[in-house]
């Protein structure tokens, strides 16, 4: 009886083990949470930390102006001259008042852009980029395919309120992914106030507020470590709001679309909190890191290395481990240069995977002679072998010899035996006995 209590105890001391170790405890994210489409990205793997109906589709306001912030980026330069068009000077809703023929810097307008919301900037840069806000327009769609924004549809550069103008927070959060590459936003982005340069038209300086709580140390709602953001509202589209922020080297992303509540401010803040508190970003490859090996046809041993710097993001106490798979694939190439991509693998953690491409970390030609050798060995047996193949036959000439000879003999003396018995007939048949 107590043997059978002692192994009773042991077992469930080692499955309460077992499960404390393995099992990640992640507190539960934020409750009550007012906006309809929701999202928490860690900006640098693009893993979900936290989503609510991430891919429904609502007008989004002003937050579309990081489409166009995006794009302004991509394709100007911030020293470029901008000649504010009339149908710019006429844009309807926010606004810095730009007069028809004004000529400012894209940097200019950008402030304008991001700290005022202003719909007559967002039109001027978009003009200036591609000639007119529907051409415009197309370019934001065509970047927002190649992003893999789903339920997506920018009609203008500014986010008014338009039935088939219509995102998602995911789209949202993928975008923001892309615009944290530039850091011209951040420092544009983190300005709590600025003035603008006067210029052929208004010599007055425009001062500019900086919309974004998150980044005013004096406001309630300041969050530090905050890069940036941008608020958005019609009485349309309803409140939305995005932003990105950075803690111990980890950058996550938070976005609200069509919130009735006007709760996105605090909502925001503990989504981050949640993020920064519950999950940790780990680099498990640094680029050019050896992966794995291959070894090629004629022998040659080629490393694979880290295409890049790879991270995953896990919770802060798991004790989970990662594995690394690397995609069965046949080089037939017969030269490969150092840094040349021959390779894939997939880094799996948990639920989550994180691919990584492989490059050579060496310059390579095929060696014809070494595998034709490699052949012909692999044909003919081995030195060790052959010594083994000739005893073999050494032994079996001396047997065949010694049977021969031991043949012969036995022949022999049975013909001597022959003669003997003949001879022996023959004298008693003749009586010469």
């Amino acid at each position: 009886m107590k043997k059978l209590i002692a192994i009773l105890l042991t077992s469930l001391f080692l499955s309460y083990n077992i499960a404390t170790t393995v099992k990640a405890s992640v507190k539960s994210p934020p409750k009550g949470i007012s906006a309809d489409s929701v999202v928490l990205l860690d900006a640098t793997t693009g893993k979900l930390l936290y989503e609510k109906n991430k891919d429904s589709a609502y007008p989004p306001a002003s937050t579309t102006k990081i489409m166009t912030i995006l794009l302004v980026l991509e394709h100007s330069n911030l020293n470029d001259i901008v000649t504010v068009s009339k149908n710019a000077s006429l844009t309807e809703g926010s606004r810095i008042y730009l007069v028809a023929g004004e000529k400012l810097t894209v940097k200019e307008l950008l402030y304008g852009l991001i700290l005022a919301s202003a719909n007559d900037c967002a039109v001027a840069l978009a003009e200036h980029v591609s000639g007119t806000t529907q051409k415009f327009a197309k370019l934001m769609n065509s970047k927002a395919d190649a992003l893999g924004c789903k339920n997506t549809n920018f009609v203008n550069p500014n986010g008014l309120y338009n039935i088939k103008h219509k995102t998602s927070a995911y789209a949202l959060s993928l975008i923001m992914q892309e615009l944290t590459k530039h850091p011209e936003f951040k420092v544009i982005a983190t300005t709590p106030s600025y003035k603008m340069a006067s210029t052929n038209k208004s010599k007055i300086k425009r001062p500019l507020w900086n919309e974004n709580r998150l980044i005013h140390k004096d406001d309630p709602n300041y969050y530090s470590g905050c890069e940036g953001g941008k608020t958005g509202y019609t009485t349309e589209s309803q409140h939305s709001y995005i932003a990105v922020a950075t803690r111990n080297g980890q950058r996550l992303i938070v976005v609200l679309v069509h919130d009735s509540k006007k709760t996105f401010f605090p909502d925001s803040r503990k989504l981050l909190d949640y993020g920064f508190e519950n999950f940790e970003l780990v680099k498990q490859f640094s680029k050019n890191d050896v992966v794995s090996k291959l070894t090629l046809e004629d022998g040659t041993v080629l490393p694979l290395l880290a295409s890049k710097d790879l991270y995953i993001v896990k919770a802060k106490n798991s004790t989970s481990t990662s594995t690394t798979k690397i995609e069965q694939k046949k080089i037939n190439s017969s030269s490969i240069k150092k840094g040349d991509l021959v390779n894939k693998a997939v880094i799996s953690f948990g639920e989550n995977s994180y691919p990584l491409d492989l490059t050579s970390g060496i310059n390579y030609t095929k060696n014809t002679s070494a595998l034709k050798n490699t052949i012909l060995n692999d044909a003919l047996p081995s030195s060790n072998s052959f010594s083994v193949f000739k005893n073999i036959i050494k032994y079996v000439l001396i047997i065949l010899v010694l049977l021969i000879v031991f043949l012969r003999i036995r022949i022999l003396r049975r013909r001597k035996i022959r003669k003997i018995r003949n001879r022996f007939i023959y004298n008693r048949k003749n009586k010469k006995w």
